[in-house]
């Protein structure tokens, strides 16, 4: 294994932590609309806190996706071949989350409910899905020498990938509410604080039942004992401060904790499947490997220097626009306030 096929590994993994982290909240802020919001003006105050950056924030999935596609085409080939029918599940997740954003202000009152339900459901459908695929991903899946997947029903949907699409959802959600808590006042910010101290128990619950059966259907603690052990301890040391980050009414505390909680997660899936980027249930022979997965040299050096010069334009373009957009959204008569 070559370092560059190393670094573009790590790369594909930062940039799907950068998804979950700022599409996560996404996800679980148009979980909200419908969960949380008792009134219309509720709901459109919450739809107005990612107006401005829910279509920006899908851009680190595309770019995971190209990279994968440019750095790693075999496992480009596997991945979305073996897991064809759940990525056509994500894609409508997220066309139906796009169209109700744009249709949902322009319908009248009876058929705004309508995008309003379409707007939940497709930001639920998103990260569950996504969870699922990623946790049978990590279990095995029937693959053969040349990397053709042949799975069955079972291999995608079992008790560990629902327990997986599970955590994944609910991580998005209390890392919604936590960014409605930061990016809001008025009664939306006090339920959302309340719903999160709910909700970090259901979590706990999760947490072990995860560990357990990360333990039970994967090689992740055999193979890489000291680093599934710590980022799993991680994991639930960020779990815990934003728990106590909200019962305090640390918002932005809370919120960086509930995102870097999800790039822990990628990170404990990346670093357990080392130096793998496919599993075949089928024989350990049959692994998809990043040393064997990866495009030529030439190609993964012209790809470096672009995305190393590009990069810190993009990033800084995300960090001015988050700036802009920085005010709490106000419904009814009450006054800004800064973060805490």
């Amino acid at each position: 294994m070559s370092g560059l096929q190393l670094f573009w590994f790590i790369l594909i993994g930062v940039l799907f932590s950068g998804f979950f982290f700022f599409e996560g909240f996404d996800f679980g802020v148009g979980m909200a609309v419908q969960s949380l919001a008792h009134t219309e003006e509720e709901k459109d105050q919450i739809v107005q806190t990612i107006g401005p950056v829910w279509d920006g924030n899908e851009v680190w999935l595309l770019t995971a996706g190209g990279a994968m596609f440019a750095s790693f085409p075999y496992w480009y080939a596997s991945l979305f071949s073996g897991y064809y029918l759940i990525l056509l599940i994500i894609l409508a997740g997220l066309i139906i989350r796009g169209v109700s954003f744009e249709f949902r202000h322009r319908m009248p009152e009876k058929q705004k409910q309508i995008w309003n339900w379409t707007l939940s459901v497709g930001s639920f459908i998103v990260p569950f899905f996504f969870g699922l695929m990623f946790v049978s991903m990590i279990q095995g899946i029937p693959m053969d020498a040349d990397g053709n997947v042949s799975a069955h029903f079972s291999d995608y949907v079992n008790v560990f990938s629902v327990v997986g699409g599970i955590a994944v959802s609910l991580l998005s959600y209390l890392h919604g509410l936590n960014y409605l808590a930061l990016k809001t006042l008025g009664r939306v910010r006090e339920r959302a604080r309340n719903y999160a101290t709910f909700f970090y128990w259901v979590l706990y619950a999760g947490l072990i039942v995860f560990s357990l059966l990360l333990f039970l259907k994967t090689d992740f603690l055999v193979l890489h004992p000291a680093v599934t052990s710590v980022l799993l301890l991680v994991i639930v040391l960020l779990t815990v401060l934003a728990n106590v980050s909200v019962v305090k009414e640390k918002e932005m505390r809370a919120f960086l904790a509930s995102g870097l909680t999800m790039v822990v997660l990628v990170a404990l899936i990346f670093s357990g499947l080392f130096p793998r980027v496919m599993i075949s249930s089928t024989a350990s022979s049959n692994d998809l490997l990043i040393a064997n997965a990866s495009s030529t040299p030439y190609t993964l050096t012209v790809m470096s220097y672009l995305s190393l010069t590009i990069l810190p334009f993009v990033l800084a373009y995300t960090a001015f626009s988050y700036y802009i957009f920085r005010k709490r959204i106000v419904s009814g008569p009450v006054q800004s306030e800064g973060y805490k």
